[in-house]
């Protein structure tokens, strides 16, 4: 026992383990019978409902650099960093409407499978080993490292390693049982991780009432941070002057205000929702309707993330800048770790079952998919093009295996310095410099029936080398004020581009690209979809859901714009 967590807490931890555990081992008893299918093994082709395909969006989407880097982020930005979240809801929308239908009337049930069908199988290639390595060495290991930190930090310290390994072992329970498995237990991890975090937003917005003496009172607490940080309920972050601070130049480098609407956030969020095997496969097992109203599941919940990644550093920033925090260590990104300090014995227990539920559920949705592009984009297709169904998911087993254990050997000391760098910093820059090119490949080649393959391969490598130039170079290169873009300083003797406008850039740029090199083949590509419009007829309670979600962003930026 430790100074941090009490008998009580682990109590609430092991049950939160068995109860998820059990009803794993009871899904999986119920489809051993189809134990060797493939496609229910990869995709639960036909049996996940509405509500679990967005219980298990959200709980594969929120992992710990959600609670630790938003709440970061919230404690730097405020709510300007609740656009994440809110733009990702219409992101889904999009998705719902206008991808998910391309998909599923294809027959596509990989990314890799939707380039190969669209350009060519060496487009397929290319990103089918790229995507292994971006989702085992930047997204597995930044998850398990960062999510690893966090519990330890809240668990006393001394047990990183120890914590390691359980959280690998606890996904690979999971994740082997294939992807009705992880997908109905997402459902309990995602509503473990919306009561634990509430639990601690509510508790942090009653401490803050207590201290600035207006009582024990999460509303009173609330009125309290808007009283003393209104810049932090601002969702537009001014563009910086003359006179601006380092801080602020800080904060719009981080967030370019209007800017970011233009592109970057989108590029951001139709990327990862919308071309994304590690989220899109959930659905592509679904009937359309299905897939469709899970989609929009997943976007309401989307709404309400911010009360629990992103609250709680608002009020961690409130109690700091008054001295009621001298807990806080190690910048913004402690801000959560901080607030969990005030949990009373049981509740502790109940914030580590809620991040523990946020990292396997990522984790265990991560391996899976990495094991379902390896085994049917990569082993069945040039190392064993007869495996039949039994061998395919035995492969798949393996890959899970062999993914988990290289994240653990890579994170075990650090080898790639996401603790240098922050984890979500780490994913978010390695990921952001292939997401333009990425989208735009996805983008023309779904709506637009001129796209080559040629062109995708040079969406591809343009759209990487660009925002490497733009991220990296363009200040130096081409001066720090042009047509394009304005490059501020970074307070350590630099200057740079806004990340979201290197992005935008970036996009555009490719996109241009992308066209001009699909002028030079034929006006419609052999391998272009078809498209009806009968394919993106929405249902009246389709149209409602997403009326409702439009409706509710519409008074949230009205509220705080």
């Amino acid at each position: 026992m430790n100074k941090n967590l009490a008998f009580a807490d682990y109590v609430v931890f092991i049950v939160y383990f068995v109860i998820v555990a059990g009803y794993g081992y009871s899904i999986y008893r119920k489809r051993k019978k189809n134990e060797h299918d493939a496609k229910a093994y990869f995709l639960a082709e036909g049996t996940l409902t509405w509500w679990a395909i967005g219980a298990s969006l959200i709980a594969s989407n929120i992992s710990a650099e959600q609670f630790i880097g938003m709440s970061g982020e919230g404690f730097f930005l405020g709510i300007a960093v609740a656009a994440y979240e809110w733009l990702a809801a219409i992101a889904l929308i999009i998705v719902a409407v206008w991808f998910i239908p391309v998909y599923l009337k294809n027959h596509i049930y990989t990314m890799p499978q939707f380039l190969k069908t669209r350009y060519n199988e060496s487009v397929a290639l290319i990103m089918a080993v790229f995507w292994l390595f971006l989702y085992v060495f930047v997204n597995l290991t930044s998850i398990l490292y960062l999510g690893a930190v966090a519990i330890n930090g809240i668990a006393g310290g001394g047990y990183l390693h120890v914590i390691m390994v359980g959280l690998s072992i606890f996904a690979l329970l999971i994740s082997l049982g294939g992807m009705k498995v992880v997908a109905y237990t997402d459902v309990i991890q995602v509503a473990v991780l919306i009561i634990g975090g509430l639990v601690t937003t509510y508790i942090a917005l009653t401490t803050v009432g207590e201290y600035f003496g207006v009582g024990q009172n999460a509303i009173a607490g609330f009125k309290v941070l808007l009283r003393e940080a209104p810049e932090h309920f601002k969702m537009i972050i001014p563009k910086p002057t003359a006179t601006s601070s380092q801080n602020d130049i800080n904060k719009y480098l981080t967030f370019p205000g209007l800017l970011s609407y233009a592109a970057g956030i989108w590029i951001i969020n139709l990327n990862y929702w919308g071309c994304n095997q590690y989220i899109t496969q959930r659905a592509l097992g679904a009937d359309l309707q299905t897939a469709r109203t899970g989609i929009l599941f997943a976007g309401i919940l989307k709404l309400f993330m911010p009360l629990i990644v992103m609250l709680p550093g608002i009020a961690a920033y409130v109690l700091y800048k008054d001295g009621h925090l001298p807990q806080l260590v190690g910048g913004k990104d402690g801000a959560y770790s901080a607030i969990l300090t005030f949990l009373p014995t049981g509740l502790k227990g109940l914030s580590v079952a809620a991040l523990t539920a946020a990292i396997v559920a990522s984790l265990a949705g991560k391996v899976n998919s990495i094991s379902t592009i390896y085994t049917l984009d990569i082993h069945k297709k040039y190392f064993q093009k007869d495996a039949d169904e039994r061998k395919q998911v035995y492969t798949g087993r393996i890959a899970v295996f062999g993914a988990m254990i290289l994240a653990v050997l890579f994170t075990w000391n650090d080898l790639l310095g996401i603790g240098g760098v922050g984890g979500f910093t780490y994913i978010q820059k390695y990921t952001g410099f292939i997401s333009p090119g990425v989208f735009a490949m996805f983008f023309l080649g779904m709506f637009w029936k001129r796209t080559t393959g040629a062109a995708a391969i040079t969406g591809v490598l343009m759209g990487f080398i660009l925002s490497v130039v733009f991220n990296e170079f363009a200040p130096q290169w081409f001066g720090n004020d042009t047509f394009f873009y304005t490059a501020y300083s970074n307070g350590k003797g630099g200057f740079e581009i806004p990340f979201h406008i290197c992005m935008g850039l970036s996009f555009l740029f490719t996109m241009i690209a992308m066209i001009a090199v699909s002028f030079a083949g034929p006006k419609v590509n052999p391998k272009a979809f078809m498209l009806d419009k009968e394919m993106f007829k929405l249902k009246p309670q389709t149209t409602a859901l997403i009326v409702i979600i439009l409706l509710i962003i519409a008074a949230l930026y009205v509220k705080f714009w």
